[in-house]
């Protein structure tokens, strides 16, 4: 039990991994609240969870103005909670499978930041929707419209990797190969098309994250890195240090600048990694080693 723990603990804090991460703490949200949840129950009865509708009136996104002036952090809990089994299965399987494949080509530093962004963006889409659209404001929909879910955040992932490398190829169960431009087409249609349905504050959220994770790698592809630029933000700056002048001078090792380190990842993101020139794969692979010791 002790080495599972440490595996676990190796993975969620240590590894560097984002991904894992990410879906780690979607895991441990979700047991957290269900397994006491479902041992509550079966003393009071299914259905009848008071952890349940205190987690939903606390942790979920609501529509009403009111309401969420008073729980301003739900835009933000509201993406790392999910409605069933299910419904975190496939959302942590979607953000597995494109997530591997936007950090292969961007790397990891940029995935909590689009997953954060994305999902506030749908949050606010969907509040919006429900105080502006007279299909919800006729019938004050936003007095009772809750959204739960990392599927926003998911979909600013799909989208944006699917807008990174619209020609990379994937293989599905019963379809074969099909380009990523055409399966994340087919999920924003799909989630549109579903507005007038029981979901429709769902499906607005979804549309949201996609459209930011459309938006976010083309301003990245005109050089606007928005997460690049927020990460540097919260970059530890270099201590100082007192220099000797009677003491020997180390030699330079001639490492690469970060500006330069980003050009070359930048390059990667928009025309892959077999577009670099010997000197540039250099480059990285001096800032590589560098970075180990």
């Amino acid at each position: 039990m002790n080495t599972l723990w440490r595996d676990i603990q190796y993975k969620l804090l240590k590894s560097g991994n984002k991904l894992t991460l990410l879906i780690g703490i979607n895991v441990i949200v979700y047991l957290g609240i269900n397994v006491p949840a479902i041992l509550e129950q079966l003393f009071r009865g299914f259905g009848n969870s008071a952890i349940i509708e205190f987690t939903n009136k606390y942790l979920l996104l609501s529509a009403d103005l009111h309401t969420l002036l008073y729980r301003f952090w739900t835009p933000f809990t509201y993406m790392f909670m999910h409605a069933g089994p299910l419904h975190i299965l496939f959302n942590m399987l979607w953000l597995y499978w494109f997530g591997q494949i936007f950090e292969e080509y961007l790397g990891n530093k940029r995935t909590i930041g689009l997953y954060l962004l994305g999902g506030l963006t749908g949050g606010i889409l969907f509040v919006a929707a429900y105080n502006i659209f007279p299909a919800f404001t006729s019938m004050n929909a936003a007095a009772g419209g809750v959204i739960v879910g990392a599927s926003a955040s998911v979909m600013a992932i799909i989208v944006g990797t699917a807008t990174l490398l619209p020609n990379y190829t994937i293989s599905l169960i019963l379809i074969g190969p099909v380009k990523l431009k055409w399966v994340a087409l087919f999920i924003v249609i799909l989630d549109y098309l579903s507005i007038a349905g029981s979901n429709a504050g769902g499906e607005i959220a979804h549309i949201g994250g996609a459209l930011f994770g459309f938006v976010y790698i083309k301003q990245m592809q005109k050089g606007n890195d928005w997460i690049g630029s927020i990460n540097k933000l919260f970059q530890p700056k270099p201590k100082m240090k007192v220099v000797s002048y009677n003491a020997p001078q180390k030699k330079s090792t001639n490492l690469p600048s970060q500006e330069e380190i980003d050009r070359i990842l930048d390059k990667i993101s928009v025309s892959g990694q077999n577009s670099l020139s010997k000197q540039e794969k250099e480059t990285l692979l001096r800032a590589s080693n560098n970075n180990e010791g």
